[in-house]
């Protein structure tokens, strides 16, 4: 688990259906046998590629925190992104037809600002055990968070940790504001002279 999610609550962690396996096999020998020339190269991957794809899924995680949505994925070269929850704008579920005949969901991360330009999408995951939940766990998250940034009073646990002022106290704190205030626009006055 990265330092992200040991600093945050965790709330969901994907698990990934058995037959992700099967997919990425099916997949990549059907591209093998599709480009001709390639198909002793098919055969191959079909018999040896399943310890690879085995050890790549292995290393797949997806996990929902508090605040960010991190996924780990990858083998030989690795790659880990943590997405803090207000940049995600979507969670585009795919479902192409092979997809779709092994009963897996996917879903494409888009979030404000992306660099990978318009219509593309940041990351990507695909095989996770109930995606739609997922998804919809990923998005209320997202919604709760930012409900919460908008929030004009804080949670009623922190207004009891506020300092109470009685009347005096509050005219003494105002008084020196206003003084703070005085002295920043005398300040500013010198410096615009300069």
């Amino acid at each position: 688990m990265s330092d992200t999610s040991s600093r945050h609550h965790v709330l969901r962690e994907a698990s990934f259906d058995p037959k992700l396996a099967s997919y990425h096999l099916l997949t990549g020998t059907i591209l093998f046998v599709v480009l001709i020339v390639t198909i002793p190269l098919a055969i191959v991957y079909f018999f040896v590629g399943r310890y690879f794809i085995d050890k790549y899924i292995e290393r797949m995680s997806c996990t929902l925190t508090e605040r960010s949505l991190e996924i780990r994925k990858g083998w030989i070269s690795r790659v880990e992104s943590t997405i803090p929850l207000e940049k995600i704008t979507d969670l585009q579920m795919v479902q192409g037809p092979i997809m779709r005949a092994m009963g897996l969901h996917g879903f494409k991360v888009e979030t404000a600002g992306q660099s990978s330009g318009p219509g593309g999408h940041l990351v990507s995951m695909i095989g996770i055990v109930d995606a739609p939940g997922f998804r919809e766990a990923v998005l209320d998250q997202r919604d709760a968070l930012s409900e919460g940034k908008g929030r004009s009073t804080p949670p009623a646990d922190q207004l009891h940790a506020a300092p109470v002022l009685d009347g005096s106290g509050s005219a003494e704190v105002l008084g020196d504001i206003r003084a703070s205030l005085h002295r920043i626009e005398k300040l500013l006055e010198h410096r615009s002279d300069l």
